[in-house]
């Protein structure tokens, strides 16, 4: 990929008549990973996506002993039968929390101790509750950063497994981790919540999704979740759908600088928490038009309108949201996004910050942001290192003579690709 300018000036353009395709599912190919290095055999991940997150899962199964080959058109995964041959390993995870998280639940099933690792400010972000959940399953693992924050040492051995009262108010990827290993537990795992709250369930339900497709039994149980034993993986070929998360800006897009735009490839069944963005858009005056393998957004007849919105299950969209309600009539509150804080940065912070910036009028409380309507102007966008920053505040620039992204290349993250992309438009 050819170096982008730093800082990156967007061309402002509009109204826009689209067709995209975004690259696959970044959360459905780290799940798809694991559960296929599990497998006893091959499997074929057919249109994996290539970001630095996948990079790093991929790694991490390779250090693991995991056989993976990556073409133009697919991944070829040769399972391991439910035991990782590592011994005194330590895993890079990163800057993804997905990475981290799943590979320290994987862990437990190596012969030997693993450590996983990842940047300074992975060393920053919450791993505790997944550790304290793992160890109420019988694994021996320890958080070793401050505040029970990675690197992780994980002792190996095996899962034990049992029950388990796990602490999911700040990330749903503890639960999906633990799922992800429970079916070569040597017992059912069966997990609860504390409080009985659980962040971004559906997160959980695609885990629960990919899981199911390689043929382990894994279920809710009223408001519990239930693995079985004894129901391991099976090698599979496997189409990993469009990423959700990445048409999140196409079709935020459409909303900012008008016109239409379709992203081709989403199945109508997907099951994908981000599509979910459509009913903020939809709410926001926005047409959505879901077809059989596409979906595609036109923007209002007249204004955008403010909306009041809960956005605990899909956090990470907020961004988008939060840059389109730049362009509406009326203020917009985004809640119950405390998560945010601790992503790869302070996203509730860095939004506040950013939107000012702009021109906007935006307040950012402990887990709400509202934004009311305001004159805007271009500006340098700081993303301190966070591909959903870049991505999100581009858009801003296509409506907005001005804007230019700094650190632009850290969109590798899921979308190498997207400026590219954007330019397309």
């Amino acid at each position: 990929m050819t170096p982008l300018p730093d800082p990156l000036p967007i061309r402002s353009r509009g109204p826009l008549d689209a067709r995209i395709r975004v690259p696959g599912s970044r959360s459905v190919t780290n799940r798809a990973l694991l559960a296929a290095a599990l497998a006893s055999g091959e499997s074929r991940l057919e249109g994996a996506a290539s970001s630095d997150d996948t990079e790093a899962m991929r790694r991490g199964l390779m250090a693991l002993g995991v056989r993976i080959a990556v073409e133009s058109d697919a991944w070829t995964v040769v399972g391991v039968g439910g035991r990782f041959e590592a011994w005194n390993q330590t895993l890079d995870a990163g800057a993804s929390g997905t990475t981290a998280r799943f590979l320290t639940a994987a862990a437990t099933l190596a012969t030997g101790p693993v450590v996983v690792d990842g940047t300074p400010r992975m060393r920053e972000r919450p791993i505790q509750e997944l550790v304290d959940a793992l160890r109420a399953l019988g694994a021996d693992c320890e958080a070793r950063s401050p505040g029970g924050c990675p690197p992780v040492r994980v002792a190996g051995g095996g899962l034990p497994g049992g029950r388990a009262c796990i602490d999911a108010r700040r990330s749903s990827q503890f639960v999906s981790g633990i799922l992800l290993a429970a079916p070569y537990a040597a017992r059912d795992v069966e997990l609860s919540f504390v409080d009985g709250v659980l962040v971004s369930r559906p997160f959980v339900d695609l885990t629960l999704q990919v899981m199911r497709a390689f043929q382990a039994r894994a279920e809710w149980r009223g408001q519990d979740l239930r693995v079985r034993a004894g129901f391991p993986y099976q090698p599979r070929v496997y189409p990993i759908e469009p990423d959700a998360q990445s048409a999140v800006y196409g079709f935020a897009a459409a909303a900012i600088a008008g016109g239409r735009v379709r992203v081709e490839g989403i199945p109508a069944e997907s099951r994908q928490t981000d599509l979910l963005f459509l009913d903020a858009l939809e709410s926001m005056g926005c047409r959505v038009e879901r077809k059989p393998d596409a979906v595609e957004v036109r923007s209002p007849e007249h204004a955008l309108r403010g909306v009041e919105i809960d956005m605990n299950a899909t956090p990470d969209a907020a961004l988008a949201l939060a840059v389109v309600a730049l362009f509406a009539e009326g203020a917009t509150t985004i809640r119950n996004i405390a998560n945010l804080r601790i992503k790869e940065t302070d996203r509730l912070a860095a939004l506040e910050t950013e939107l000012r910036r702009l021109g906007g009028l935006a307040t950012a409380g402990p887990d709400w942001l509202r934004i009311d309507p305001a004159p805007l102007h271009g500006a340098i966008i700081d993303t301190y290192d966070d591909h959903r920053i870049a991505m999100a505040f581009a858009l801003a620039g296509l409506r907005v003579p001005g804007v230019a992204i700094r650190n632009p290349g850290c969109v590798s993250k899921t979308w190498p690709n997207y400026f590219d992309a954007l330019e397309r438009l």
